[in-house]
């Protein structure tokens, strides 16, 4: 999924709706935001607030290991195929990291994570040294450092910006383009290191300065000579100024990224202590078994593991014992991504809100949890999950005043009844029986009763017939969780097919939403943002691909529309819960299980901060290679 912006976590962008009666409404509680432009605003860095952690001669970031060594490879794993480099198509099937290679105006961490990773919100310059805008945040001009260098040597210009930004426009994904257009009508490059950005009068000014500063710098000279398209699959790799480049790539196998000795921002206080690596690695397998298999074996030396099964039982080979690959858990700050069985809502029967309830009392968390992934999770019930924007209880407070203020477009048991919970399940048995019951009750009221054969058709005779489509190269835990699921629907009377395919199709599949039931994910959110639109909004429910749900909820627009007006953090809090209720309330997925921990194993060669920051585990960031240790295990013959 591409975005460009930490307006939430992680990055993502959007459109704006909202009712005529939301947005009077919205206006009268949390004021109009009309200010005089004043006196513009410099500075080294943006937060919408205008509190920033790091001073202008911050020397790195607090978390770093500003002496950490450079040298060494780190080496990761991944399951099924790519046939692009391009990852900003909806063409192809990208390769992992490869977009590790572009920079933007405001810095960002090694794959996406945030950077600097211990404060959340706040963006510093990168190819920027500075910016500036005026209080009403009408628009803004970055100042982009002279010395900045793609490559191949050639500079990085404002050119390349505005290139960039229109690149985005004309082939980049359409959700993304429809909202550029309206929040950003014009660009102006001022000199070959100076681009003003302006902003549409009248709308929300959340997100737009680091949306712009998020952009990721192309060379408009190689798009020009080669020929090439942003919306094409293709192996070929435009220059990219960030600190790692592509070493090789060989096909549905592996790809290589190798630090560039020549990289023009290595001193910046940004990278102090960071992109430590000399090289990356990207093995791919066929599946997971085979993957864990040539970890043992030390193909690659580090994993993030997410199978229950295998962090429960696997790691008890004999390097392990050895003290030669080091197990760890390390606390995870992120509230967690918020997956689950996501309900395909352009589905005519998945509309009807009894349907899905009845669907989501076949999943049993507390069977699951026991019998599949040893007890080692927690249900997730929340969008911002464990965070002070969880919504509890019956709303209240400042909360309730958001709601109450918003009118009809709310629904009145969101004003009244206590926030959405899952339900519960016995571990003892699969099939919960009362929850059985309760579903083919619900089924029942529905349309859906059932016949002399056991299936439940409608009026029509139509069955009731749903499709889960999964990636067979995925997780071997998962598609048991997904089979158990399945097998209780069929004792609901659904016919339930379970489609398993490979990574290209599945890919295929679910950017076209050729699915009634799929395992996806949205985004934990710690602030407001316009992405929050993009992935929850109305306007390009139909076709974004960071909604795949379909979600298309007025209630939901209007409180987005809401937070983007906040004025103070307390105003925006309190929206944010007011969001998650909501989500909660339209019942877009069934809640799976989550971690608050990374599972990590790793050959003891790598090192990272005593001290972990709370929103990355950045072991392709800042953790580093220990040569003293390397030569230890190949002297032991731990390595190959």
């Amino acid at each position: 999924m591409m975005s460009f912006a930490r307006t939430s976590m992680p990055r993502q962008h959007g459109v704006l709706f909202c009712s005529a009666v939301a947005v009077l409404a919205s206006a009268l509680l949390w004021g109009s935001g009309a200010n005089a432009e004043g006196e513009a605003i410099k500075s080294h860095g943006y937060s919408f607030y205008g509190d920033l952690t790091y001073p202008a001669d911050y020397p790195h970031f607090n978390y770093v290991n500003p002496d950490a060594p450079k040298g060494g490879e780190i080496s990761i794993s991944t399951l099924g195929t790519f046939d692009s480099m391009n990852p900003y198509s909806r063409k192809g099937r990208g390769g992992v990291l490869s977009t590790i290679m572009y920079e933007s105006l405001l810095g960002d961490g090694v794959g996406g994570e945030s950077a600097p990773a211990d404060v959340y919100s706040e963006y510093y310059c990168l190819l920027c040294e500075s910016l500036e805008y005026p209080e009403t945040k009408d628009w803004v001009i970055f100042h982009m450092r002279p010395e900045a260098r793609f490559s191949n040597g050639d500079p990085v210009t404002a050119h390349d910006i505005e290139f960039s930004h229109n690149l985005l426009l004309e082939q980049g994904l359409k959700s993304y383009a429809d909202y550029v257009r309206k929040q950003i009508p014009k660009v102006e490059v001022i000199d070959d290191h100076t681009i003003k950005f302006y902003f549409t009068e009248g709308i929300s000014r959340r997100s737009l300065i680091e949306q712009v500063g998020g952009v990721p710098a192309w060379s408009k000279k190689w798009y020009e000579e080669s020929g090439a398209r942003l919306d094409e699959s293709r192996l070929e790799i435009s220059p990219g100024s960030g600190a790692y480049v592509v070493e090789a790539v060989d096909v549905n196998r592996r790809i290589v990224y190798k630090r560039n000795p020549e990289y023009w921002g290595k001193d910046l206080p940004f990278n102090i202590g960071r992109n430590n690596f000399d090289g990356i690695r990207v093995e791919y397998f066929g599946d997971e078994n085979s993957a864990f298999e040539a970890f043992k074996s030390s193909e690659y030396t580090f994993r993030n593991e997410g199978n229950s099964k295998q962090w429960a039982t696997a790691y008890d080979f004999p390097k392990v014992a050895d003290g030669f690959v080091v197990k760890e858990e390390i606390p995870d700050g992120s509230p967690p991504t918020p997956a689950g069985i996501v309900f395909n809502l352009g589905r005519e029967v998945l509309q009807d809100k009894r349907v899905r309830e009845a669907v989501s009392l076949a999943f049993n968390f507390e069977w699951i949890n026991e019998s599949l992934q040893y007890g080692l999770f927690k249900q997730r019930v929340s969008f911002t999950q464990d965070t002070p924007l969880m919504a509890t209880g019956v709303a209240e407070g400042a909360e309730l005043a958001l709601l109450q203020s918003l009118g009809d477009v709310i629904a009145p048991e969101l004003l009244t009844e206590e926030v959405r919970m899952p339900h519960t399940s016995g571990a003892d048995r699969l099939l919960d029986r009362r929850n059985a019951r309760a579903a083919m009750k619900l089924l029942d009221d529905a349309g859906w009763p059932v016949g002399d054969d056991g299936k439940r058709r409608n009026a029509a005779g139509d069955p009731l017939r749903l499709t889960f489509l999964l990636d067979s190269s995925g997780s071997a835990t998962l598609s048991a969780v997904v089979e158990n699921f399945m097998s209780n629907l069929g004792n609901f009377g659904i016919d339930a097919v379970l489609e398993k395919v490979d990574s290209s199709q599945y890919t295929s599949r679910e950017r076209d939403r050729d699915y009634d039931l799929v395992y996806d994910q949205y985004a934990a959110f710690l602030g407001t943002g316009t992405g929050l639109s993009q992935r929850y909004g109305s306007e390009a429910a139909s076709y974004s691909l960071f909604n795949p749900a379909g979600l298309a909820s007025p209630m939901v627009d209007a409180i987005i529309e809401a937070s983007l007006r906040a004025e103070t953090r307390e105003q925006e809090q309190a929206a944010m819960t007011a969001l998650d209720r909501a989500l909660r309330y339209e019942f877009i997925m069934i809640p799976a299980w989550y971690n608050d921990v990374h599972w990590t194993a790793y050959y003891d060669q790598y090192d990272h901060p005593k001290d972990q920051p709370a929103y990355a585990l950045g072991y392709l960031d800042f953790w580093w290679y220990d040569a003293e240790k390397a030569a230890k295990l190949r002297a032991a013959g731990a390595l190959r």
